[in-house]
């Protein structure tokens, strides 16, 4: 159950459409008006922790700087004892009720004055397949309904391992990709730049423990390990993908580019938030076993803007449609005895809820390209066009306040010009 919204002495913080109420406190790493460092949300401000523990005002319980860094990494590693205790004292100093307000406002900058950058080092990425709705549409479209999930899907969480270098923060533009495809009725490939070009609506959970080689771990192990979540949009090229996949699964349609956003939302903040995740139709081994609910009840969508066109929602959805959590994720990823780093970013998969309207890909949405999805203004898409911008955001809703993500956007470029092989 939801707890009601705290107060704080920063008054946009107190209102019930901010994403960022003193409940929520995300982290993010900024640069602009002089600084540059980690920070967090509170309202329409970014309280610049860097600075502050800097000028002493901020405690460290490990007694080492957890944010002279411009990443979160340090704090990630230094475990969830001091997520907890770095948390309450921020808490406690923006509470409506502090008498540090003097001490800390100095600290505060208007989010609008400010860039967001990357808010961690990515050590690795994986995606995962985890949303069955997903699977089914897209194994529909490609094999028919009749072999629509593989026989694999309801028993283990499937992921790829993807690439880290090409995780990139909210706002950064992205090349349509170059690569080998083969068109409909042709034998042989070609090379040119992507036709199918789509998104995928995602979260990302950020890993904020290392394990170690040869040890497996519990799910609920695993839960603890998470520091938090992030919207995520592992784009993708769809045409390369078709032609690649097979037998080993995405590589270059999924390499050049997965946007992140800004702001890491601590598993503390979505905990009042968790429900039980869809019914089960086959039991699972005992590894996977969850110790209690572990979905999150957090509401989706994706907006697309043409250029120079008028922005429209066109999918709405939730993660508690993942049929695997995070924890469970990271529990299988682990579980060969895998080691995970601080800073590892599991995607959850593309995330599509049972109506149309919910699903989260144009691949879904236009069902293969042979339904046109319709826009305002008379445009349509069946995949995306260059010069098309992809926002992606995120909340869980409470009856007087949101625990937001901010938004994830990014606007498709045209592919670089081809070099001249001899």
């Amino acid at each position: 159950m939801a707890s009601e919204r705290l107060e704080s002495w920063v008054g946009s913080a107190n209102t019930a459409v901010t994403d960022f109420p003193l409940n929520n406190l995300p982290y993010g790493a900024f640069a602009g008006a002089g600084r540059a460092g980690v920070c967090v949300a509170i309202g329409d401000q970014v309280l610049d922790l860097t600075a502050l523990e800097a000028a002493g005002a901020l405690s460290t319980p490990s007694g080492a700087p957890l944010f002279a860094e411009p990443r979160l990494n340090a704090l990630m590693a230094a475990g969830p004892a001091v997520w907890a205790a770095v948390r309450a004292e921020l808490t406690e100093a923006l509470a409506a009720r502090s008498t540090r307000q003097g001490e800390i406002a100095p600290h505060l900058l208007p989010m609008d004055e400010v860039a967001l950058r990357l808010p961690f080092d990515v050590a690795e990425y994986t995606d995962f397949y985890s949303s069955r709705q997903h699977a089914e549409n897209v194994g529909t479209i490609v094999r028919g309904p009749e072999n629509a999930l593989p026989e694999n899907w309801l028993h283990l969480p499937i992921g790829y391992n993807g690439r880290a270098s090409s995780v990139v923060v909210s706002g950064t533009d992205v090349h349509r990709p170059l690569g080998q495809l083969r068109p409909p009725g042709e034998e042989a490939p070609i090379f040119g730049p992507c036709r199918r070009l789509d998104f995928e609506l995602e979260m990302g959970a950020v890993v904020g423990q290392s394990s170690a080689l040869g040890r497996p771990l519990t799910v609920g192990q695993a839960d603890e390990m998470i520091f938090g979540y992030v919207l995520l949009n592992d784009w993708s090229a769809r045409d390369v993908q078709t032609w690649e996949y097979r037998p080993l699964g995405p590589f270059q349609a999924k390499a050049f580019a997965t946007t992140i956003g800004p702001w890491v939302v601590p598993a503390a903040a979505l905990a009042p938030f968790r429900v039980a995740g869809p019914e089960r139709t086959e039991r699972l081994l005992p590894y996977l076993t969850e110790p209690g609910p572990m979905a999150y009840d957090i509401a989706l969508e994706v907006e697309l803007a043409p250029e120079g066109g008028e922005a429209a929602t066109i999918a709405r959805s939730n993660a508690r449609h993942l049929y695997f959590s995070a924890a469970q994720q990271l529990a299988h990823h682990a579980v060969c005895g895998c080691p995970m780093q601080v800073g590892d970013l599991l995607g959850s998969g593309t995330i599509s809820g049972p109506e149309p309207g919910g699903y989260g890909s144009l691949l879904e949405l236009s069902w293969g390209g042979r339904e046109p999805l319709a826009l305002p203004g008379g445009a349509s898409r069946t995949f995306l066009e260059d010069g098309d911008t992809v926002t992606l955001r995120g909340w869980a809703e409470a009856g007087d306040h949101r625990i937001g993500f901010g938004s994830c956007t990014g606007k498709i470029l045209p592919a670089v010009a081809e070099p001249h092989w001899t």
